[in-house]
């Protein structure tokens, strides 16, 4: 439909790996969906055993079953619409269906920036008032946690999907990434973006600032605790307890800030792609 001098895009299509050859978008698929199936599989046996087995309703436990299942929801969001593209070229995504994908790519973004932040302060209890512990991280607290780490992400998703599918495309509507996400499609606009984009830089600053600044306090109280230990061996069981969390924390934040943090002009969408 064409008004005035833009036209209202009905659908997007998402290039995603069309640059590459045949050959090795098959095996890009192959490669992709193993990994989607052990991801699925795994953070829903996570979810499974923790439940199951009473030994594993501690605080951490209840913490890593909402992480599983953020991922879980993550993956589902993402990924069955990219194999879709690389295995049958179904490209083709509706105007609704890419800003119901951006709102939860959000919604999960930012819910897991907060969750691992609150599963490093629970961690920061556990080694440094191991005494304390099953008190300060009772039930009802770690359930107000969870909830704390899940709901920031519902108002910025919101604002940030609305006001981006409130301004008008002119006509070019092909994404150049395999899901709808922020910078791809804001390039479609025809209009003045300078506030969104002033909002969304410092929305996702403080979003990612705010849980960073968390963790590395928790760490650093950790760090000191762990310092005082006086045997080998309680370091290192200390240790043990947090070293799954630093390694999902730092791929995280390290993937994402090359992704979203780097200089335009280092900035290219197939580099993006590939991270």
């Amino acid at each position: 439909m064409v008004e005035g001098n833009w036209t209202r895009v009905s659908e997007f299509i998402l290039m995603s790996f069309s640059s590459l050859p045949t050959e090795i978008q098959s095996l890009l698929f192959l490669t992709f969906l193993f990994i989607y199936l052990v991801t699925l599989l795994g953070n829903s046996l996570i979810i499974l055993v923790t439940l199951a087995d009473p030994m594993l309703h501690s605080p951490m436990y209840f913490f890593l079953r909402n992480l599983s299942f953020l991922e879980i929801g993550f993956n589902l969001v993402i990924v069955p619409k990219m194999l879709g593209t690389l295995v049958a070229q179904d490209t083709t995504i509706s105007f609704l269906g890419c800003a119901t994908q951006m709102y939860f790519l959000f919604f999960f973004g930012v819910s897991e920036c907060f969750l691992l932040a609150t599963m490093a302060y629970d961690r920061y209890v556990a080694i440094c008032s191991p005494l304390h512990y099953p008190v300060i991280m009772n039930p009802r607290t770690r359930a107000k946690l969870a909830a704390v780490s899940w709901f920031p992400g519902i108002p910025l998703a919101t604002v940030e999907t609305t006001w981006l599918f409130s301004f008008p495309f002119c006509g070019i509507n092909k994404v150049n990434h395999f899901f709808c996400d922020s910078p791809p499609v804001l390039r479609l606009v025809c209009a003045d973006t300078a506030l969104f984009e002033i909002n969304a830089i410092i929305g996702t600053i403080l979003v990612v600032m705010i849980p960073c600044l968390l963790i590395l306090c928790s760490y650093t109280r950790i760090a000191a605790a762990i310092l005082k230990i006086p045997s080998a061996k309680g370091k290192h069981k200390a240790f043990s307890t947090c070293s799954s969390h630093l390694l999902v924390v730092s791929l995280f934040y390290v993937s994402s800030s090359l992704t979203y943090f780097r200089p335009k002009s280092n900035n290219s969408p197939e580099s993006k792609k590939v991270l």
